[in-house]
């Protein structure tokens, strides 16, 4: 007999919406029901909670840390399989790998694996679970160097729609482990396991901030263009377009740097005390050391606890003259704080292994409105979602982790990967038991 973790909470039992509303770390709740909510400790009660969903007839979405912001795994009359009690996180330092749960935070790998001197680019936020953060790619910290934290999965342990365990390597079921780096929401299985690969720890972190007026926006992001190629591996070059401490429109630009001491770190920031535009900072800090720690403690300062967020994005190799004009328009209609604006200096990449991930590209804009109560959604919503639009022309796709399918389908792998990944959903998920994407891009016919 299933146990009452694979049965789960049904729709009007006692309990039910405070596990439908704690699913989602984003306080904008979308009002979208599953019929139940099955929350199982270990691979054999994910394959009951299938098999279950399977008798009743109910589609399945997967949750593991709950910040998706678009809350992808709340929909109507499915069977929402919630796995953060799989948590776990096994580390071998002689081998520099590790076997982690899709519920297993971020911050509590990293930590875990501070004591034996090793790294994995977790995501930059507290409390993102790997299993989401791994599926749609995975950028995280020094991502620049390890490229998407997907590319170090070496394998998954997964749970089929049929409910057959598995596990996909290189080897064995190679075809599942290339859809599950990359696909997303999308994925047509339960990953019960991550199998990762792990290197040494960076010995000194740092960074620089500066901050300016939104009066040199475009002299600022002309410089930031140019020497975009010229930016170390080693730094992520990102710059916030927000609003500062007595709400006025600011742009703070960071640049985290991990490296193997301090002196290479204050040799890659030294780029930036070339800015011709210093003269004009509000706040200049060319060098600092900082801890993972205070990293983590910046990022939820961007994106604090208790509001309702919706985000898109967008990737882009667009000349920098042809954004000016959109990123001058995201300025004058930010939002009231902490809604804001990144711009992410990514590539030139290198090659990457063959994986349904296929889209990125030169720069990464990203959108976050959000609003403490509920008569803001609306604006928010429409600056993230129509900012963005009028920018379409200017991408050449979007990254998973801040999609904002639902409202804009926007594309997200090639259009060879997507019929691949419908060829085999096909195969392994025949009767579409697994939820697809809440919005697709239009595809080609074959």
């Amino acid at each position: 007999m299933a146990s009452q973790a694979a049965q789960g909470l049904r729709r009007g039992e006692h309990g039910y919406e405070e596990a439908r509303r704690g699913s989602l770390w984003n306080e904008l709740k979308p009002e979208r029901y599953p019929e139940l909510i099955a929350r199982p400790r270990d691979p054999g009660e994910v394959a009951a909670a299938l098999a279950l969903a399977r008798r009743e007839g109910l589609g399945v979405t997967v949750r593991s840390g709950g910040h998706s912001w678009a809350a992808n795994h709340l929909r109507d009359g499915v069977a929402l399989i919630d796995l953060g009690a799989l948590d776990s996180a096994r580390v071998d330092p002689d081998s520099a790998s590790a076997v982690v749960g899709p519920g297993c935070p971020g911050t509590g790998l990293l930590a875990a694996l501070s004591e034996q001197r090793l790294f994995f680019p977790v995501g930059h936020c507290m409390g993102v679970a790997v299993g989401g953060y791994l599926l749609q790619g995975g950028f995280g910290w020094n991502g620049r160097v390890h490229g998407p934290a997907c590319m170090s999965v070496e394998a998954i342990d997964v749970v089929t729609a049929e409910g057959e365990l598995l596990r996909a390597d290189a080897e064995h079921h190679a075809e599942l482990l290339w859809a599950a780096r990359g696909s997303g929401p999308g994925f047509f299985a339960a990953v019960t396991g991550f199998h990762l690969r792990l290197y040494p720890r960076p010995k000194v972190v740092a960074n620089a901030l500066y901050t300016f007026p939104t009066e040199v926006l475009e002299d600022l992001f002309r410089w930031v263009a140019e020497v975009g190629p010229e930016v170390p591996r080693s730094i992520e070059l990102m710059l916030l377009v927000h609003r500062d401490e007595q709400g006025e429109p600011e742009i703070a630009m960071t640049a985290p740097v991990l490296a193997a001491d301090e002196e290479q770190a204050r040799a890659d920031l030294s780029l930036f005390e070339r800015c011709p535009l210093l003269a004009d900072a509000k706040l200049a800090v060319p060098y600092v050391p900082v801890s993972f720690e205070d990293l983590f403690a910046g990022s939820h300062a961007i994106y604090p606890d208790g509001h309702r967020w919706v985000a898109d994005n967008m990737w882009t190799h667009a000349p920098v003259e042809e954004l000016l004009p959109g990123l001058r328009r995201i300025a004058d209609t930010l939002p009231p704080a902490p809604s804001h604006m990144l711009w992410m200096n990514w590539g030139p990449s290198p090659p990457r292994p063959e994986m349904a991930y296929s889209v990125e590209d030169d720069t990464y804009i990203a959108l976050y409105g959000a609003c403490a109560a509920h008569p803001g959604e609306a604006q928010v919503a429409a600056w993230a979602t129509e900012r963005m639009r009028e920018m379409e022309s200017l991408a050449s796709g979007i990254q998973l982790a801040d999609e904002n399918l639902a409202r804009r389908p926007a594309r997200f792998v090639s259009e060879e990967n997507l019929r691949r990944l419908d060829e085999l959903r096909r195969r392994y998920d025949p009767d579409g038991l697994f939820c697809p994407w809440m919005g697709r891009p239009w595809q080609a016919p074959a």
